[in-house]
C-alpha cells in the first residue's frame, strides 16, 4: 500500500495508523500491512478432535470392548433358530448381508457427525443432535423438520433400549433359575428372581461413566466367550450331516430370519455414546477402524453359532440354544451361569443409552444438586423397568 508524504514533512493521516516500512521514493512513502491474528484463525480450519474435552476418554480397546459387549448381545442365543428359518447356506449369505446393512448404517451415522462437528464447530453430539443439525443444514424444506426428527429419535431410542433392558432381566433371571431349578427340584417363580436381581442392577447402574463401565464389560465379554466356547462343544459334537438339514428354508420363515438377525446384530443406539467418549474419535470408523473390527469378529462368531446351532439339533433348535443342552450336565449348569452373568454386564451399557437421554433432557432444571439428581434418576428407572419385566412374563 503507498500514500503520498505530506508536503509540510508531517505525517499523513495514514501514517498515523498504518505502520511504515522506512522507505521513500519521490515523495511516496511505503506502507508494510499484515494479516490480524483473526482472520488466520477464521481461516483455519475447526478441529473437533483437537478441541473435545472429556473427563475419562476411552481408549480404542475400551470402545472396542463396549461395542463387541453391546453386539454379542442374548441375540447370539437364537441365532440356530434364525438358521432354521433361513437354512444353512441361506443363512451364512443373510447374515453377512444384515451385519453390511447395520455397519453402514453406523458408517453413515459417524462420517454424517464428524463433518457436521466441523460445520456447527462443535466436539461432540448424540444421535439425536446428528439427525437435527443434518436437517438444520440441509435443503430449506428440511429444517422445518429438525425438531420432530430429534424428538423421533430420542423416542425410538429410548423405548427400544429401555424394554431390551426389561428383556435382559428376564433373560438373567431364567438362566439363573435354570440351574437353580435342578437342584431344589421345583420351579422358582421367576418374578422372586428378578426381584431379587434388583439390588445388584442399581449397584451396575451407579457406575458412573463408560470408562469405569469397560471393566465390567470386559469381564462380561470373558463370560460370554467361555459360555460359546463351551456351548461350541456341543454343537460340534456328533453333527448329523449338512445334507438332513434345509440349505434354503421356505420363503415363509425368511423374514424370521431378518427379526432375529437385525435384532441380535445391531447395536447403533450405544455408537454415538461411544465415539462421544473415545480419546481418538478419528479411529471409529476407516478401513481398519474400531467400527470394521468389531462387526467383524461379530459377524463371524454369529455366522458360527448358527450354523452349527442348526446342524446340531435341526428343527428340534430351542429359542435360546443354551436350552438345548443337557441340564443334569455340569459343563451346560456352567455355560447358563456365565451367560447370565454375561448379560448381567450389558445390561450397563444398554441403560446408559437411555440415562443419556432421560438425563440430558432435564439436567438444565437440576444444576445446583446435579449428582444427587442424577442418581436419582439411575435409581428410579432401574427400579420402574421391574412392573415392565412384569408385563413381559
Amino acid at each position: 500500500m503507498t500514500a503520498t508524504t505530506n508536503t509540510n514533512g508531517g505525517p499523513t493521516e495514514l501514517d498515523t495508523f498504518l505502520p511504515q516500512d522506512n522507505s521513500n521514493t519521490n515523495g511516496v512513502t511505503k506502507y508494510k500491512v499484515t494479516k490480524g491474528n483473526d482472520l488466520e484463525a477464521a481461516n483455519t480450519e475447526f478441529d473437533p478432535f483437537k478441541n473435545r474435552q472429556n473427563d475419562h476418554p476411552t481408549t480404542n480397546l475400551n470402545t472396542l470392548t463396549h461395542l463387541l459387549k453391546a453386539s454379542l448381545g442374548t441375540g447370539i442365543l437364537s441365532m440356530p433358530a434364525a438358521f432354521q428359518a433361513a437354512g444353512l447356506a441361506l443363512g451364512i449369505f443373510s447374515t453377512i448381508l444384515v451385519s453390511i446393512i447395520c455397519t453402514h448404517c453406523a458408517y453413515i451415522l459417524v462420517t454424517s457427525a464428524h463433518e457436521l462437528y466441523k460445520r456447527a464447530h462443535k466436539t461432540k453430539m448424540s444421535f439425536a443432535d446428528v439427525a437435527e443439525e443434518a436437517c438444520l443444514r440441509g435443503p430449506k424444506w428440511a429444517r422445518g423438520f429438525a425438531g420432530p426428527i430429534r424428538q423421533l429419535v430420542l423416542v425410538g431410542l429410548f423405548v427400544t433400549y429401555f424394554m431390551t433392558c426389561s428383556c435382559y432381566a428376564v433373560i438373567i433371571a431364567r438362566n439363573f433359575n435354570y440351574v437353580i431349578d435342578y437342584y431344589v427340584g421345583y420351579t422358582t417363580e421367576i418374578r422372586v428372581t428378578i426381584a431379587a436381581l434388583l439390588v445388584p442392577i442399581i449397584l451396575l447402574v451407579y457406575v458412573p461413566n463408560l470408562k469405569y463401565l469397560a471393566p465390567v464389560s470386559m469381564i462380561a465379554n470373558v463370560f460370554m466367550g467361555i459360555g460359546l466356547g463351551i456351548t461350541f462343544y456341543y454343537l460340534v459334537t456328533d453333527v448329523p450331516p449338512v445334507s438332513e438339514r434345509n440349505l434354503v428354508a421356505d420363503i415363509s420363515t425368511y423374514p424370521v430370519f431378518f427379526s432375529i438377525t437385525i435384532f441380535a446384530i445391531e447395536a447403533i443406539g450405544v455408537v454415538m455414546p461411544l465415539e462421544n467418549h473415545m480419546a481418538t474419535p478419528q479411529h471409529f470408523v476407516g478401513l481398519c477402524g474400531v467400527l470394521n473390527q468389531g462387526m467383524s469378529g461379530v459377524t463371524l462368531v454369529y455366522m458360527v453359532i448358527g450354523f452349527f446351532g442348526y446342524l446340531k439339533y435341526g428343527d428340534q433348535v430351542e429359542g435360546s440354544i443354551t436350552l438345548n443342552l443337557p441340564k443334569e450336565a455340569y459343563a451346560a449348569q456352567i455355560v447358563n451361569i456365565l451367560i447370565a452373568l454375561a448379560v448381567y454386564g450389558t445390561f450397563g451399557l444398554q441403560f446408559y443409552v437411555c440415562l443419556e437421554i432421560a438425563w440430558d433432557g432435564i439436567k438444565k432444571r437440576f444444576q445446583e444438586n446435579a449428582r444427587i439428581a442424577e442418581y436419582t434418576l439411575r435409581t428410579i428407572m432401574a427400579v420402574s423397568k421391574v412392573p415392565l419385566q412384569t408385563i413381559i412374563l
